[in-house]
């Protein structure tokens, strides 16, 4: 998908939400269009991709279909979209699938299997304890796994420079920066006042 289109589908998901189509909480992506991208241009068909309650791009860059990921959207399934056709999984929990990525990493591994696993997650689920122990056996065993941290620089909305300094990890820990579109709390009248 090009970048238009990702903001396409993203403004008409927002404009559904606005109109009252759709009654549960969503969470949109928005100003990291280029940045994922260049990310999904390596990731594989065989890849497994892990991702968070944000995770419309992420599933339309590995190949979901628009369509499909609006149902599930009407039906409530924002925050959790899963395909396993597509080795696509997320979770509506902070730091939920950092673990669940280096079980399938290990997997992998140990089957022969090819592939690699990716797991995406926001700068604030860093500092789970689930994500260190992820990363820190990822890295001892050498798994085919890389976590990306996509970096907003906000946790909610408060900017991380008032709560925590950035850590250092291992290889296996990419970062990136972007300027989010759309507000946390996700309410009608504020998505229509960042449209």
């Amino acid at each position: 998908m090009t970048e238009n289109e990702l903001i396409a589908f993203e403004e008409s998901i927002a404009e559904m939400f606005n109109t009252g189509k759709l009654q549960q909480v969503i969470h949109l992506s928005g100003g990291n269009e280029v940045q994922l991208i260049e990310i999904f241009r390596v990731i594989k068909p065989e890849d497994w991709v892990f991702s968070t309650w944000r995770s419309h791009y992420h599933y339309l860059l590995k190949g979901g279909s628009p369509d499909k990921l609006r149902q599930m959207i009407i039906d409530g399934r924002s925050m959790h979209i899963m395909d396993k056709d597509l080795h696509f999984f997320s979770s509506s929990i902070v730091g939920g699938c950092p673990s669940i990525a280096v079980g399938v990493a290990a997997g992998l591994r140990r089957s022969g299997k090819s592939g690699r696993v990716y797991c995406f997650i926001g700068e604030g689920a860093e500092w789970q304890g689930s994500f260190y122990e992820a990363v820190r056996y990822a890295d001892a065993h050498g798994l085919p796994i890389d976590f990306i941290i996509e970096d907003n620089g906000l946790s909610v909305d408060t900017p991380d420079s008032e709560n925590f300094s950035k850590p250092s990890w291992p290889l296996c820990v990419y970062r990136y920066y972007y300027k989010r579109k759309y507000p946390h709390c996700q309410t009608g009248k504020i998505v229509k006042e960042y449209m």
